[in-house]
């Protein structure tokens, strides 16, 4: 097991794993962040830096630290590419109860409110992406920080929000219009030898008359070594991304159950019987593209949507931002009779709410679709559940479907080796 060390101390793991080393700067800190005696309501801590910093590393430990004052902490995640909690592509605020202790590890954990971006990184649409984001914070500011009669101060939450490591330029604008938006007690900058890599001195984010009260904390990137140097792994972000998918749709199984290699999952999930879905119980929204019409559903095959529910609109009139309840994979497409077959996690109680697909740009890792004796039919007739369409007279939008059981298996996968993806990027 991995262990995580604090400071200069050592220890001796039974198997030998990577070490994450917490430095004393670090650890004093998050403890000054979680005792500060004159924060009510409880903090909320931005942490920032360019990449490969330690900003993921030093949230979950601040994360941890946080619960060992507080019975739980929300943790709002930004970043698109190396979420901690979610698969990539997603925005998400968590309500954490227990620490992670292992910080090396892959944690999935499920959100209390996702958005589906549907892409690694915000540059395709930096607006879209700020929506997103302070629709969590309201969220996170209605349920948790309200002055209503209702929320009592013991059930207000600290918050720790994680940001990308994009800092410059149009990253950096948006980095300067999220804390504008927050307005974080703390605000903790990690920095790195070279300066002109590194965020600008003090409340950069600030105009200069400005008197807003923030606990600016700069913080040097961990270092261990003799000569100084980081510590920190460079990682491989695409390699990263897969591996949480991966996770992710790990969890279509008990965890009890034997899959211990790529190919080992890649044969469960081929035999793993999908839940069919008419064409007409859900509409399609493609993230940054453009399809043709008479290509809408084609152009679903063998992709990951996100499975989100459609609030329609706001008092405003303006859209309201779908809330997601996770990640699919549409295995096969029977247009002819107007079925998609989807493989995911997500619980058939939530499943039952989805009226939206959303398509962005989020692919299936190339180790799970190299499955070797699987045939790939474009029609599945065996599933595990049939989620009915809805009665299109029927008043409430949220109105259950019926779902069927179906206990076969079936054996077909993925069918984009006979189709052909027609997205157009816009």
């Amino acid at each position: 097991m991995a262990e995580t060390t604090r400071g200069g101390g050592s220890s001796s793991p039974s198997i030998e794993r990577p070490t994450v080393f917490i430095p004393d700067a670090w650890a004093e800190k998050a403890d000054a962040i979680a005792y500060d005696a004159e924060t009510y309501p409880p903090p909320v801590t931005l942490i920032c830096g360019a990449k490969n910093t330690g900003k993921s590393t030093f949230s979950r430990h601040l994360l941890n630290t946080l619960l060992t004052r507080y019975k739980r902490v929300a943790y709002l995640e930004t970043d698109l590419g190396q979420p901690e909690f979610t698969a990539p592509g997603c925005l998400s605020l968590h309500v954490i109860d227990k620490p992670t202790p292992d910080l090396t590890i892959l944690c999935v954990k499920t959100p209390e409110r996702c958005i589906f971006y549907g892409d690694v990184s915000s540059k395709r649409d930096p607006k879209t992406y700020l929506n997103n984001i302070f629709s969590l914070y309201d969220y996170f500011r209605m349920q948790y920080r309200s002055s209503r009669s209702e929320i009592s101060r013991k059930a207000m939450l600290p918050l720790v929000i994680n940001t990308p490591g994009w800092i410059k330029g149009t990253g950096y604008d948006m980095l300067v219009e999220m804390l504008r938006y927050v307005v974080p007690t703390h605000v903790v900058k990690i920095r790195i030898t070279v300066d002109s890599k590194n965020l600008p001195p003090g409340a950069f984010w600030l105009d200069k008359n400005e008197e807003v009260q923030v606990n600016v904390i700069d913080i040097d990137a961990a270092r261990q070594d003799s000569s100084n140097r980081s510590v920190l792994v460079r990682k491989d972000a695409r390699l990263m991304r897969d591996l949480r998918l991966i996770a992710y749709f790990r969890q279509c199984f008990p965890s009890d159950m034997n899959i211990m290699t790529y190919k080992e999952l890649a044969h469960a999930l081929a035999s793993l019987p999908p839940y069919q879905v008419p064409i007409s119980a859900v509409k399609v929204m493609h993230l940054h593209c453009k399809v043709p019409n008479d290509e809408n559903f084609h152009s679903l095959n063998a992709t990951i949507v996100g499975l989100a529910m459609n609030y329609g609109k706001s008092a405003d009139s303006e859209p309201c931002v779908p809330w997601c309840f996770g990640l699919g994979i549409v295995r096969s497409i029977d247009v002819s009779n107007g079925l998609l077959y989807i493989i995911t996690p997500v619980p058939r109680c939530s499943l039952e709410k989805v009226d939206l697909l959303l398509q962005g740009f989020i692919e299936i890792p190339t180790c799970l679709l190299q499955v070797s004796g699987c045939l790939s039919p474009y029609m599945s007739t065996n599933v595990m559940h049939r989620i009915e369409a809805p009665d299109m007279n029927a008043q409430p939008r949220c109105q259950s479907h019926a779902v069927k059981f179906m206990p076969e298996l079936s054996t077909s996968f993925y069918s984009s080796i006979l189709l052909k993806s027609v997205v157009k990027k816009g």
